[in-house]
Parts: structure tokens; C-alpha cells; sequence
């Protein structure tokens, strides 16, 4: 697949809350992930390497989620083996902590699967 499909399909995915069915079908297995320095005040990594580590992270961070009112997903714009595109969330934290967060995600690409995912929010 090319970055531009894989971008698309991406976008398909996350427009629906499918994270796990994109890990799964897109992910290297040697993926790093990278998220902004501040995210290790909630005990959150900033780096996490390969794909089990990431799906492990991705579903503690879920847990924590009470309630999803609404989510969108930007189309991604796609420059050589890059991607990027916006995501927008309204959700309530456990224990009732309502958030507006909003993020761009970088993603590089090699042979067809991400390879290295950046988020800065």
C-alpha cells in the first residue's frame, strides 16, 4: 500500500474510533510512538516502542475515558512517506473530568506500515 492509502484508511478507521483495528492492520511491529513531554505528569510514556506496548498503552489510556461525546478526524494530508492530519475530542474523564482536546498527529510510513507516530497536543 502507498502512504496515501494507508493515510486514507487511517482517516476512515479514526473517523469511526476503530485505534485498535489501526494498530492491528497498520502498525509495524517494531513502531515507536512519541508523545509530548508533559503527558508524564499523568503517567503516561513519552516514547513507547513496538506494536504490544503501544496497544497496551492505547487501551489503559481508553479505561480512563468515562465517556466519548463526540470525536472527529481531519482528512490527512500526505507529503513522500509522511502523513498528518487532526484529531478533536470532547470526552469525560474518569472521575468526571469533561475535556475538549484537540491534537495533530505526524506519521512516517515505510513499506506498508507506519512506522513512527509523533502527537502534539
Amino acid at each position: 500500500m502507498t502512504t496515501k492509502e494507508i493515510a486514507n484508511k487511517y482517516y476512515e478507521l479514526a473517523s469511526k474510533g476503530q485505534w485498535l483495528e489501526i494498530m492491528e492492520k497498520f502498525h509495524d511491529d517494531k513502531i515507536v510512538c512519541q508523545e509530548p513531554e508533559h503527558v508524564a505528569q499523568r503517567g503516561v510514556p513519552v516514547i513507547t516502542e513496538g506494536k504490544e506496548a503501544n496497544k497496551t498503552k492505547s487501551i489503559a489510556n481508553r479505561e480512563r475515558i468515562e465517556t466519548i461525546h463526540s470525536q472527529q478526524c481531519s482528512e490527512p494530508l500526505v507529503a513522500g512517506t509522511f502523513f498528518t492530519l487532526t484529531l478533536k475530542r470532547d470526552v469525560t474523564f474518569k472521575p468526571n473530568q469533561r475535556m475538549q482536546l484537540e491534537e495533530v498527529g505526524v506519521f512516517e510510513v515505510k513499506g506498508d506500515k507506519i512506522v513512527l507516530e509523533k502527537f502534539f497536543y
